[in-house]
């Protein structure tokens, strides 16, 4: 197999090289060379030797030699890899029916109302789809109806989705994917980027008014400025709370409405609320939420204000198959009670505090490290080649993802040139876990985050 490293793909953070596959195991080369034989485009591998799992518990992976790998990247299976509890829930709805919102479910009300009261009052509409691209696809729609405008507002590596109306304000996936002539790119909330002065607030309420400006002299009015709530694919930037309160306003101002992307940042990954909008005291018009929402079930929702959505439900049918149906829908709530009794919140903020300490002690006097930054359960190490010109590194971030994966933890990279390492463990990451962690990072920053 030669190597067909595409631009689709040349920018993805820590890629396998389809030309490395000879080096890999032989019963990893053969399922690699049929995965090619059989899969469509647009597909890849992490890590320079891939991996193969077949089992998991809590933030966990196993391998098939029994190898134990902790998990520090994977989001969707929010509580824990086969949490028993979803796992029973699951089981027992599937040996009893599985239907669509077309019929009455009781379970799907229940569900419903309980999500809903996680949410301020005002958001009390919930629409349920399968994946974060279809909600954000939805969200958009809804949002175009109700303002009568065309323009998009995202951040400038920002992702969102996967179908064509939603690739098209999702800049991360590159040049071969091109944005529409409606969007428009806004720095993500860096105080790095703050003019001598100048307010953070002040920066993006600019960036959000110079967009409006430009689209308007385009032809195109204002409908939404959507944003990822820990601007994840920018390189995750959570703080400070706040800074997005100028940018709201400017969007409402200009007759749009603001799109809270929480798929990423949602169900208490960032510790202190169970939703990322919350840490900045901004109410949005419509929330969307996924990954997470079934621990690995394909179900997402779209959170409405109830104007915001009227009008368009009035005249605009909308139907799911397996959006609602009955077996996602019991995963769903089955997260819902495990956040509950487990308490999962209070978890994520003392393991989160735990993880971000240990690691600026473990990179504060590394020339390499710009910055430790996150919130909860998400986290990222920013590596440059230094700290003064904060030049990024990405092949230095390469080294310590893949470091990291062959002493069994698994991370990856972010940001506009996939140079900070991206930590976003499932949520049942655990004091024990931390502690792994930290002692497997030390010894990789060791040799790689020092000065030479």
């Amino acid at each position: 197999m030669t190597s067909t490293l595409s631009r689709a793909i040349a920018h993805y953070p820590n890629r396998f090289d389809p030309g490395a596959v000879g080096e890999l195991p032989e019963h990893i080369q053969q399922t690699i060379r049929r995965r090619e034989r059989v899969l469509g485009p647009g597909y890849t591998l992490i890590y320079k030797e891939p991996v193969e799992f077949v089992s998991g518990h809590g933030a966990h992976l196993i391998d098939r030699d029994g190898n134990d790998y902790l998990d520090a990247y994977n989001n969707v299976p929010c509580v824990g890899h086969a949490h028993p509890h979803v796992a029973e829930a699951v089981a027992r709805q599937m040996t009893a029916v599985n239907t669509n919102t077309r019929y009455v479910q009781e379970a799907l009300v229940d569900y419903a109302e309980r999500l809903l009261a996680t949410f301020p009052e005002e958001l009390s509409k919930l629409s349920i789809a399968c994946s974060g691209s279809e909600a954000n696809d939805l969200a958009m729609r809804v949002a175009r109806f109700h303002t009568g405008g065309e323009g998009v507002i995202v951040t400038r590596w920002a992702y969102h989705g996967i179908t064509r109306e939603v690739a098209s304000f999702s800049p991360t996936l590159g040049a071969g994917s091109p944005l529409g002539p409606n969007v428009r790119l806004i720095d993500a909330p860096d105080p790095r980027l703050v003019a001598p002065g100048s307010t953070l607030d002040e920066h993006m309420r600019q960036q959000v008014r110079g967009a409006v400006d430009d689209l308007e002299r385009h032809g195109y009015r204002l409908a939404a400025l959507i944003t990822d709530c820990a601007y994840s694919s920018d390189g995750i930037f959570t703080d400070p709370p706040g800074c997005m309160q100028a940018m709201v306003e400017e969007v409402h101002a200009a007759g749009g409405v603001y799109i809270a992307d929480e798929v990423q940042a949602g169900f208490a990954r960032l510790g202190d609320s169970m939703w990322g909008f919350s840490r900045h005291g901004v109410l949005p018009d419509i929330v969307t939420i996924g990954k997470p929402m079934g621990n690995g079930l394909p179900i997402s929702g779209v959170v409405f204000r109830p104007e915001v959505c009227e009008e368009f439900g009035r005249n605009v049918r909308y139907f799911n198959t397996f959006g609602g149906s009955s077996i996602p829908v019991a995963a769903g709530a089955a997260v819902l009670d495990v956040l509950e009794k487990e308490n999962v919140q209070q978890r994520v903020l003392e393991s989160g505090k735990a993880l971000r300490a240990g690691l600026r002690e473990i990179t504060k006097d590394s020339p390499y490290v710009a910055e430790v930054r996150g919130a909860g359960l998400f986290v990222g190490v920013e590596l440059v080649k230094d700290r003064e010109t904060l030049e990024p590194d990405r092949a230095l971030a390469e080294d310590v993802i893949n470091d990291m994966r062959d002493r069994r933890i698994l991370i990856n990279g972010t940001g506009t040139s996939a140079n900070t390492l991206k930590i976003r463990p499932p949520l049942a990451f655990d004091s024990a876990d931390v502690t792994r962690f930290l002692e497997t990072f030390a010894e990789v920053a060791k040799s790689r985050l020092q000065a030479s």
